[in-house]
């Protein structure tokens, strides 16, 4: 029997590679508008994090999603990716 290859994607802040079902997608359009993936396969620009508050803070507090979708991310960004964490 064959073993299903698991898709490994890298965290935009702590760069340790994790299965794709673990982390959640921050993506940019070709407009420049960001919104949070849940799914996985919107079209556009896209960085990985690991769904854990300390990692998101330190994203925002570092700007490290900002350079990597090459804009910069409003705050409501990083209050949808606390509430999923809580709820």
């Amino acid at each position: 029997m064959k073993v299903k290859k698991i898709p490994m994607r890298t965290c935009a802040v702590t760069n340790v590679q994790r299965p794709k079902k673990e982390l959640v997608r921050i993506v940019r359009n070709k407009e420049g508008i960001v919104s949070v993936d849940l799914v996985g396969k919107a079209p556009g620009r896209g960085a990985y994090l690991t769904l854990d508050k300390e990692v998101i803070l330190k994203a925002k507090k570092t700007k490290a999603l900002d350079r990597k979708l090459e804009v910069s991310i409003p705050d409501e960004i990083f209050e949808e990716l606390l509430g999923l964490i809580n709820g």
